[in-house]
């Protein structure tokens, strides 16, 4: 299918480094969804990466001054540009290649970790141009959902219905009013190299997954699933629970789309648990009425069929 796979194999777990290039002493809420892709995906990735953050929990949690929790090199930079800054990097270590600084025989990895927010809305245009432009980067947009740092409000990656401090669940409008924006759409119209979507809690699908993104000579894209006991009122033992939730259900479905053509299904739910089980153990979606969720779960089974419908007419050739 590409030329960078034709050799790949799969992650070993048990061969996979000891070290943690994000320590463990950060100062995350108990139950955060969101340190846990950045440990996996760093496992995969080692030491001779570069990692970009625009403002947001992670930001706040890994680095208060004096401290940090990183153990690469690491760059903080505003809501808006990761992507350019990160863009920025990879034309800065290309052009050091060129000039004999660096080995070009040496891979650095550049990334990047962004909330919903600084992906879906603020930082779109930015994320844009850097796919279009086909700079040689990994984007993981860590979505818990809401703009969590600043207070729990409501960002394009927020559920319909769903109760934040600027959709507020009330007598007459029910939390936030409209459907999550389709960002997976807009990424994969770009036409990217490689897209997928990942659940830590699959960790295995994960990290082959990252290995995959690291060989590509091209932008690839992450939409990472991830919990946010605090925002969303939910129980910090539970973490594990809403991430299985969360694909058993069929909201969060894993699939990859290569070159924006083939679509993959990673793992099919034949018999998905109700959306109900996953919705009740949130505090911000408690307001739902039964007619609600049933809207809920018909969106989320049209949609969840619309994706098995590209990855069957749109299947890798075979024999790729």
């Amino acid at each position: 299918m590409r030329p960078e796979w034709a050799k790949f194999k799969p992650v070993n777990i048990k061969e996979l480094p000891k070290e943690d290039w994000i320590a463990p002493g950060h100062r995350g809420c108990q139950g955060c969804g969101t340190v846990l892709p950045i440990k996996l995906a760093l496992k995969v990735l080692g030491p001779n990466t570069i990692a970009v953050s625009s403002t947001g929990c992670m930001e706040i949690i890994t680095s208060p001054f004096p401290f940090t929790s990183w153990r690469i090199p690491w760059i903080h930079v505003a809501f808006e540009n990761a992507a350019t800054v990160a863009s920025g990097i990879e034309a800065a270590l290309k052009a050091l290649k060129r000039k004999g600084k660096i080995s070009k025989k040496e891979n650095i990895n550049v990334v990047v970790f962004a909330g919903d927010g600084a992906t879906y809305d603020i930082g779109l245009q930015f994320l844009s141009g850097a796919l279009e432009r086909g700079h040689r980067l990994i984007y993981f947009c860590l979505d818990n959902e809401a703009y969590m740092n600043t207070g729990v409000q409501r960002s394009g990656g927020t559920p319909i219905f769903a109760h934040t401090t600027t959709s507020p669940a009330g007598k007459v409008i029910h939390g936030k009013v409209g459907w999550k924006k389709n960002l997976d759409g807009i990424v994969i119209a770009h036409s990217i190299p490689y897209f997928a979507t990942a659940n830590p809690i699959f960790f295995a699908d994960f990290m082959n997954k990252v290995k995959k993104a690291s060989l590509v000579d091209g932008p690839s894209f992450f939409h990472v699933y991830s919990t946010c006991p605090t925002g969303w009122g939910a129980k910090s033992e539970d973490t594990v629970k809403l991430c299985k939730l969360a694909t058993e259900t069929r909201i969060f479905p894993l699939f990859e789309v290569i070159d924006g053509r083939y679509y993959i299904l990673n793992r099919k739910i034949d018999k998905p648990k109700p959306v109900e089980e996953y919705l009740k153990i949130q505090r911000r979606f408690r307001h739902l009425k039964p007619e609600e969720i049933e809207l809920f779960q018909n969106r989320i089974n049209e949609e969840y069929e619309r994706i098995v419908k590209l990855c069957e007419v749109f299947a890798p050739p075979k024999g790729e």
